[in-house]
């Protein structure tokens, strides 16, 4: 019988698909850091909305129903945040399993 090269690992050959050493992955990093810097502009994005939706309502709403449409507008951004945030860590929890 011979043997076949075929069946013997080779020394010099690397895997692709195993994690880097220091346990970096580079999706992960690009992930985080879309995520610090879009939470920045949301930030900012969001505090000029919300003061000129106020001012809308202000300006479009009586007196008697302002503050009820506050609360539903608050609502809203307080859902829409918590979607986004579910999703980015969801996404984030997925990549690191």
């Amino acid at each position: 019988m011979t043997s076949n090269d075929s069946d013997t690992p080779r020394a010099d050959s690397t895997r692709t698909d195993a994690p880097t050493d220091d346990g970096r992955d580079v999706r992960t990093l690009l992930l985080k850091g879309a995520l610090v810097v879009l939470g920045l502009l949301a930030v900012v994005a969001l505090f000029q909305f919300y003061t000129s939706a106020l001012s809308a309502i202000d300006q479009w709403i009586g007196r008697e129903y302002r503050a009820l449409f506050r609360a539903a507008f608050n609502l809203v951004v307080l859902l829409a945040a918590g979607i986004g945030i579910s999703l980015v860590v969801r996404e984030l929890t997925a990549t690191t399993r």
